[in-house]
């Protein structure tokens, strides 16, 4: 193992150790499997590659200041797994089989796990596919659940810092009554052109309205949107948008820090009323939003003036990270140790 400087990692694929895999064949999960292959032997009618029946979760591993490891939430990564399969057609994993390959692959892969304090951590990436070999449009009948880690950096360059984002009419995420509210890979293959229209502006991320009306708020590329106003948290409410796993935990902080919140649909003029805006997700916790400019109208939703993260979403922030580093009190049992 290369001497890794953990505190310039980007967020991308490092190679580790081990994998681990199990198979669904004749309608029954098989026993778990420990590989040390990054690749996966696969036919070339596999009803994944040409149907797209596939499903991912992320989430992570901390290395805690109390010598321990834990992971965050696994249960709520699971439930979700098992919504996407039963809106797909696949096989559900259980929670109880879902956690304990996390357990194992954190296990075996515990030297790359970075050090405490020194901004990264390992993200876990469960992936369900259906490797089942027919042409016709159908749900596979057998299936590979997999889970690889990677040691990874913050997913935007400047960690918790405010970022510009813009608004896209020109690109949905996802269709009504679509796949928007699972997490497939067809989803963030529909936002490519955006992401690097965007980028290519020089904004971090694209933002998007209903696709329906173009007059609510979506969600922020690969984020959920939260705004603060008057003491209130809220956040969208939409069948086309991903339930994120650290949205629910931050709406139930922001509770506890005695704001109100509100999920519910988000029109954009409401935008302007906004103190404080953020994007939330597994990959970047919090990443506090500085401005959303919508190009069709010349107009600028401006939430940070001075370029520094707005008081609430910071505190929010913090109170999350503590939890999962294990520094205060597991109120809500979220944090399970695994090493």
């Amino acid at each position: 193992m290369k001497e890794i400087d953990w505190k310039n990692l980007s967020f991308g694929y490092l190679k580790t150790d081990y994998n681990v895999r199990c198979y669904y064949r004749d309608g029954q999960w098989g026993q778990i499997e420990v590989c040390s292959e990054e690749t996966i032997p696969m036919h070339m009618a596999a009803v994944c590659l040409h149907y797209g029946q596939e499903a991912f979760e992320g989430l992570k591993a901390y290395r805690c200041p109390d010598g321990h490891v834990r992971v965050f939430r696994s249960d709520e990564n699971a439930a979700r797994l098992q919504a996407t399969s039963r809106g797909l057609l696949m096989p559900e994993v259980s929670t109880e089989l879902f956690n304990e390959m996390v357990d194992r692959v954190v296990r075996l892969n515990e030297r790359w796990i970075p050090p405490y304090e020194s901004g990264a951590t390992l993200y876990i990436r469960p992936l369900l596919i259906g490797t089942g070999a027919q042409v016709g449009v159908h749900p596979s009948d057998e299936y590979l659940f997999l889970i690889f880690v990677s040691p990874v950096g913050p997913y935007f360059k400047g960690g918790f810092a405010t970022n510009p984002y813009v608004i896209t009419r020109d690109y949905d995420r996802s269709a009504p009554l679509g796949t928007g509210c699972y997490k497939v890979g067809g989803n963030y293959a529909a936002s490519l052109r955006a992401n690097k229209w965007a980028h290519d502006q020089g904004y971090s991320c694209e933002f998007y309205l209903d696709a329906k009306e173009k007059k609510y708020i979506d969600e922020c590329g690969a984020a959920n949107f939260f705004g603060i106003k008057d003491n209130t948290y809220v956040t969208p409410l939409s069948n086309s948008i991903l339930p994120s796993v650290t949205n629910k935990s931050l709406m139930q902080l922001a509770e506890d820090l005695g704001l109100k919140v509100e999920r519910r649909p988000i029109p954009l003029e409401e935008l302007e009323t906004f103190e404080e805006a953020g994007a939330c997700g597994t990959a970047a916790v919090i990443s506090p939003i500085e401005r959303i400019d919508d190009p069709d109208t010349g107009h600028s939703y401006v939430f940070s003036k001075d370029g520094k993260p707005g008081v609430i979403s910071e505190k929010l922030y913090k109170k999350l990270i503590a939890i999962q580093y294990g520094i205060e009190p597991d109120r809500h049992g979220w944090a399970r140790i695994v090493i």
